[in-house]
């Protein structure tokens, strides 16, 4: 930690109380109310300190929470705005005291102290690694990428054609019917942080190279990983989803053909669904020996409860007609008109005041609340749990010899 840390030594943070940090209080009463919930409020305060600390900490170092006393003073409404400020008032070797505070635009709502420790990161990761080892479950660390507001380098599975606000992706693996490998996901990755930066861009189309749009994870790559690299490819590819709900781009889908499994979650993972009628969409995970990985909870907010259990438990295809029907697309063309269809949609959408069309999306994916983004948590440890199973080196097996597979019973 740097010298030239000392008591006084300030940060302010702002945010906004979303569903996530609120807690409804009488619910289901005649009388209740929705307010900024005490963990919440203590971890703007605890994230403010964290600020502080930032500027003086070495390479290799961060800081961690030991203790904090809070009292909650006032309530917040949902959506309003809140401030955390945290000062140093005692510095103890490599440990840090602060002085911290919340507050809303009326009134002081917490106060106290909060105590926090410089630590180095690779001894913490080694405890923390033989713990998860330990774990039945595992843990999982969130992974956080810096927008790129420079050029868009070229990436190996993806085409990005730049038409002024307008970007049209391509999946661009036609002889692997654009399954997702490692080296797309890094490349999708790699496009959210060139989005992330680059705000300018309002609309962005998605569509495949060839005859399928994608055609899911690659699942003779996935035969050959560790469960280690398995799991951690896993969370990768369902943070890149949910990123396009928190991008300020709106994402058309232009499905020109197969959409299945986590191909299938590429496409409802976009703003729009425009499908050609040859197109068709499934998740056949079940088929492989293993639940999907990610996506459970989008697809059921999508097409409801017995639809997803019926896409995914039977693991069967549908048309594109019939994803119409279930609300899985939003429109049906014929192929020769699908990229021209998405093409007006996203003059539509350009058409519309941009600050109010990227606010009205940020607050229909608020509503959402927390479940549906930690959702994929679970899917991805039932997906490595039935992945060190029998039946899905069988399926795996199947699926590369073309046949189908034969499962214990």
């Amino acid at each position: 930690m740097k010298p030239e840390l000392q008591i006084g030594a300030s940060a302010t943070l702002e945010r906004m109380v979303a569903c996530a940090d609120a807690i409804h209080l009488g619910q289901g009463r005649s009388s209740s109310a929705i307010v900024f919930s005490t963990p919440s409020m203590i971890a703007l305060m605890e994230y403010t300190a964290r600020e502080v600390l930032r500027p003086f900490l070495d390479e290799g170092e961060e800081s961690v929470g030991v203790n904090v006393h809070v009292e909650h003073l006032a309530a917040t409404p949902l959506q309003a705005p809140v401030r955390g400020h945290a000062r140093v008032i005692a510095v103890e070797g490599r440990f840090v005291e602060f002085e911290i505070t919340a507050s809303d635009e009326r009134d002081v709502i917490g106060r106290g102290t909060h105590r926090r420790a410089v630590i180095t990161i690779a001894r913490f990761a080694d405890k923390l690694k033989e713990k998860v080892q330990a774990m039945t479950q595992g843990a999982v660390l969130p992974s956080y990428q810096t927008p790129n507001s420079g050029e868009l380098s070229k990436l190996a599975t993806l085409e990005a054609v730049r038409d002024g606000a307008l970007v049209t992706v391509t999946l661009n693996r036609p002889a692997k019917l654009n399954a997702v490998n490692v080296q797309m996901t890094a490349d999708l990755e790699s496009l959210n942080a060139w989005l992330a930066g680059h705000p300018e861009i309002r609309v962005v189309i998605l569509t495949g190279a060839g005859d399928a749009f994608c055609a899911g994870d690659d699942v003779k790559e996935v035969g050959t990983l560790d469960l280690a690299t398995a799991t951690n490819l896993s969370h990768r590819q369902a943070e890149l989803y949910l990123t396009w709900e928190r991008l300020p781009q709106i994402f058309i889908a232009a499905v020109n053909g197969a959409a299945f499994g986590g191909g299938c979650v590429c496409a409802y993972s976009c703003d729009f669904r425009v499908a050609a009628h040859s197109a068709r969409f499934g998740m056949p995970e079940i088929l492989l020996g293993w639940p999907p990985g990610y996506g459970i909870a989008q697809l059921t907010s999508l097409v409801g409860k017995s639809r997803a259990l019926e896409l995914c438990l039977l693991g069967e295809s549908i048309s594109s007609q019939l994803a119409l029907t279930y609300g899985l697309v939003h429109e049906v063309v014929p192929q020769n008109r699908l990229h021209s269809t998405a093409r007006a949609l996203a003059g539509k959408l350009l058409a519309q005041p941009a600050e109010a069309l990227r606010q009205t999306k940020r607050l229909i994916y608020l509503d959402e609340g927390l479940q549906p983004k930690v959702a994929h948590l679970a899917d991805t440890a039932a997906y490595i749990q039935c992945l060190e199973q029998p039946d899905a080196r069988e399926g795996i097996a199947a699926f590369s010899q073309k046949r189908r597979p034969k499962f214990n019973q």
